[in-house]
């Protein structure tokens, strides 16, 4: 049996279990506001950085913009990131649609298109800078004891780390999550989730589109393309039935691009797809607490949504932000930050806003994912009057920005 050892370093005061996205930013904001965090995770995070690793690109909302300013992370996208200057959302076939335009807000882009490599890249050189982050990676968490006074974990290789809070930001799946013994709500959308890159003979204008189906929604995203024409890439991300996924899948790549374009239309001219597909099974899934003793959970392994408004990685980065400022609060005061009453304060802020966008996005696929006659006539007259309202049509436009509710400082571009 290997022995158990313990040096300085592995006594941080929090430790973030899981180093995807959404942990890494929690611990460089925990971190560089003086926490001591280590991060320990499974994966080798050289390996996440290939262009083949999973494919997928995240929609950045402007305020979640604002948290990676603040924590050091979005200098280091430097060009990556491909602003959200429009939005078009249109019924399969209506001439009814919706249409956000920045220009109608006046806060710059409603948000910011950004590859999840590169994403992954600038967190990790951030958190490498950052003298009070220790990262172990490829590293497990064998057994997490959580006591009165602290946390314990043990990791396979025998190492012991102890800190006042653990922070559970494992994913969907989370080991920390089914320790403590949290009940999960899940269900399947019986969809499959469909990503690609293509290119095209015109550019998209930095307009991000969304074109319901009655499979699904099939959103085109913008992306900074070549250097000669930077609006010429986007990102796909095609909601199928579960049940056809696996044919559409297997076309050779002639045959999967007459597929593509019979759902992207000819708007953008010639099409070609670039690089390998992925798919992920689509589903929902919500903890019922975000806290147990001296535990917090964030981003997917509290709450897992429907990609159908792009806000799954801007509800976690929300928890990052809430969950920073309620422990860098305590620990101005002298409270224990991973005490019952600060996890608390968490957990009543992030509640209500995340049972909100769990059942948006879960309506609003469960309408538009349905080709009833008079259920389409009401959704497109929806659309259309939101569109002729300004008042309204603003309001969406600042929720699309994450601008709305009870934000945290860094959502608002204030220091902590």
């Amino acid at each position: 049996m290997t022995a158990k050892r313990t040096e300085p370093s592995n006594e941080p005061e929090a430790l973030v279990i899981g180093g995807g996205l959404v942990g890494a930013a929690q611990a460089i904001a925990f971190a560089q506001h003086g926490v001591a965090t280590a991060v320990v995770d499974v994966a080798d995070p050289e390996k996440g950085l290939d262009a083949g690793f999973d494919g997928r690109a995240s929609a950045i909302a402007l305020a979640t913009q604002r948290v990676l300013a603040a924590i050091g992370v979005w200098d280091k996208l430097g060009d990556q990131p491909a602003p959200i200057l429009d939005i078009r959302v249109s019924d399969g076939p209506s001439r009814l649609f919706l249409h956000y335009d920045h220009r109608e807000i006046g806060d710059g882009p409603f948000g910011y298109m950004v590859e999840n490599r590169h994403m992954r890249a600038a967190l990790l050189a951030r958190m490498r800078e950052i003298p009070h982050l220790h990262l172990r990676a490829p590293a497990a968490v064998s057994s997490l004891t959580r006591a009165r006074y602290g946390i314990e974990a043990a990791l396979g290789d025998g190492t012991v780390v102890r800190a006042k809070l653990a922070v559970g930001a494992e994913g969907r799946r989370s080991p920390s999550r089914e320790a403590a013994g949290i009940k999960v709500t899940r269900w399947s959308y019986e969809q499959t989730g469909i990503v690609c890159t293509v290119r095209h003979a015109k550019s998209h204008g930095f307009v991000a589109q969304e074109h319901f189906l009655p499979a699904g929604p099939f959103a085109i995203l913008p992306l900074n393309g070549d250097d000669e024409n930077p609006g010429n890439l986007s990102s796909i991300v095609w909601t199928e039935r579960q049940d056809l996924a696996p044919a559409l899948l297997s076309l050779d790549d002639a045959e999967f691009k007459v597929e593509l374009d019979r759902r992207f239309g000819d708007f953008l001219g010639e099409t070609e797809i670039v690089g390998p597909r992925w798919s992920y099974p689509l589903s929902l899934q919500y903890a019922e607490t975000a806290i147990a003793q001296r535990l917090a959970l964030i981003g997917d392994a509290s709450h897992g949504m429907h990609p159908i408004a792009g806000q799954g990685l801007n509800m976690g980065l929300r928890d990052v932000a809430a969950l920073a400022e309620v422990v860098i609060d305590a620990q101005r005061i002298g409270e224990d930050i991973g005490s019952a009453p600060v996890l608390e304060r968490y957990e009543r802020w992030r509640r209500f806003d995340n049972t909100l966008m769990l059942a948006t996005t879960d309506g609003l696929n469960r309408l538009f994912s349905n080709g009833l006659g008079p259920v389409t006539l009401a959704r497109d007259l929806g659309l259309a009057a939101v569109n002729a309202v300004p008042p309204l049509k603003r309001f969406f436009m600042r929720h699309a920005m994450g601008l709305v509710g009870d934000l945290p400082r860094l959502m608002q571009g204030r220091p902590l």
